[in-house]
Formats: structure tokens, sequence, C-alpha cells
């Protein structure tokens, strides 16, 4: 194991004391289970290098974005279009606000007036939920706090290689077995989804940034709890006509089996670079 090269490491950076330094190494990205769709990428299984870097131990919380916001007067682009997607279980019944459902996920809604601050819509509130991952921010959004802590979000290479904790081709973080000795050890959906989720592993929502056990290399939550944006593209195939979809990682409190088993750490997934949702967020990595 190297030595940590702290000296090298830039004094600007924000919030430095939760980063982790990741010695650099070769691993095995990717997997050739077939449990992932298709149009997701996983395999074939190839070798990759990466560089040492540091990684925040966990998602960026309300209570850090809070201190960006007030410090920079950035405006999200939830708050500029004015809506964002909420799941439909965490709409108070009384919200005065509009709501939109989404055709072809249903379980979602368009809430106007949702955004990070009251991630559920007008009268929703995260003052019970400051060491929770803040949410609802777009990749734009990601990249602008990343900019003013002095990081940056994580290449995919990155992210897959720091969520395997050392372990070679385990499907999580811990391991092949989703909950061994019946211990639940990530945050995700249990029972039939979308419609009853029995929230055994403590969580029906957001859980805090630092719930369950860290992996191998001191990271909490890089399987489920929320979607992680990664800094590249979904695909690498050039697209002039349109802003590429960004790739984002990890899975969230709405992964289930039968319907979106991407909490392994394999797993891929996108969205366009101005999404954002209740289960969509980021860590920030610094370069040596």
């Amino acid at each position: 194991m190297e030595t940590e090269p702290s000296e090298q490491y830039s004094k600007k950076i924000r919030f430095k004391e939760k980063m982790v330094f990741i010695n650099g190494g070769t691993f095995l990205m990717g997997t050739d289970s077939g449990e992932g769709h298709p149009a997701d990428f996983e395999g074939p299984i190839c070798e990759q290098r990466v560089e040492p870097f540091y990684m925040d131990s966990t998602v960026v919380t309300n209570e850090e974005f809070m201190q960006f916001i007030k410090e920079t007067g950035y405006q999200t682009e939830a708050e500029i279009f004015g809506w964002s997607f909420v799941f439909y279980q965490f709409i108070a019944p009384d919200i005065k606000a509009i709501v939109r459902q989404v055709a072809n996920t249903p379980w979602w809604r368009a809430v106007e007036g949702a955004y990070w601050f009251q991630p559920e819509g007008p009268g929703s509130s995260i003052e019970k939920r400051m060491d929770h991952p803040v949410v609802h921010v777009s990749w734009k959004d990601a990249n602008a706090y990343c900019d003013w802590t002095g990081k940056r979000l994580p290449t995919e290479i990155e992210w897959e290689y720091a969520a395997r904790g050392g372990l070679k081709q385990k499907r999580y973080p811990w391991g092949d077995d989703l909950n061994p000795d019946n211990e639940h050890l990530c945050n995700i959906w249990q029972g039939t989804f979308p419609t009853f989720n029995t929230a055994e592993d403590g969580f029906r929502g957001t859980a805090p940034a630092s719930s369950f056990p860290p992996n191998g290399f001191g990271l909490f939550n890089m399987s489920g709890n929320v979607w992680e944006w990664c800094s590249n593209a979904f695909s690498e195939l050039p697209n002039p006509d349109q802003d590429m979809d960004k790739a984002m990682r990890g899975g969230s409190y709405l992964c289930h089996d039968s319907y979106c088993n991407r909490h392994r750490v394999a797993a891929r997934s996108s969205n366009t670079s101005d999404s954002s949702a209740g289960n969509i967020s980021f860590r920030c990595v610094a370069s040596i």
C-alpha cells in the first residue's frame, strides 16, 4: 500500500476531512452475468487501470449543499424549471402544487415546486434530513458544486473501482449475497414494487449518507440509497444533435430485482444532464 501523498493534496479543497484516499491499481470492470438490461452495456468484463485519487466517503449531504447555496446563491435547475420528479407515495395528499403523472413510469410525479430544499414539493422540508443525501440535483448542478469545493465528479471507471472496495468481481460492495446472515447492508426497496415497501432495511426514502457499514475502502452507500452522477457520457458515441445522457451509478432506494436490479456494482444507468429527481445525488473526487 502506498503512503497517502498528503503533501500533494490541495489545501483549497472543501470538506477535505470526509475524503478517503483510494490507491490506484488495475481491476476487472463490468460483468458478463447477464443480469442487467442489454442496453446498459455492463459487459464484457475488461481490465482497467486507475490512478490514485481521493473520494468523498459519502454522497453530498443537505447540510453541505446548503452551505454551497448560502455562499454562492446558486439556483439549481429544478428551481429554474419550477418542478422535479417525486415518488408518488411521498406526495402529501393536501399538497398545493400541480402534480403531473409520468406516462411510462407512473410511480413518478412531476411536482411543481419540488427541489432540493423541499424534496416532496411545497410544505416539505429537509429540516430533519440534514445528514441525508441532497437530491433533485442535475448533472450540471453537481458539477457546479464540485467546482465550488475544488473537486470533480468521478469517472465511471473510478466509481466502480471504488465501489468494489478491493473485492474482485463481486455483485455488491460487500460480496455476492445481498443479505448475508439476514442483515440489510443497503437501502433498497423490499416488498412489491411500486405499491408496497416493507422498509425492512429501516428506510422508505433516503437514509442518512453514512448509513450501513462502509465497504473495504471506507465508502458508504455505494449500493442503493441514491443514484450518483458520474462525469462521463453514458455512451462514448458522438451525437452532435443533442446533449448526451450522463452516466449514473449505484442504484437507489427504489431499486428492486423485479424492476431495477441496478444496485449491483457493475450496473449502469443514465439520464439527461438537466434531469433531477428525489433519488438522484452525487459524491465528489479529487485527483492527486
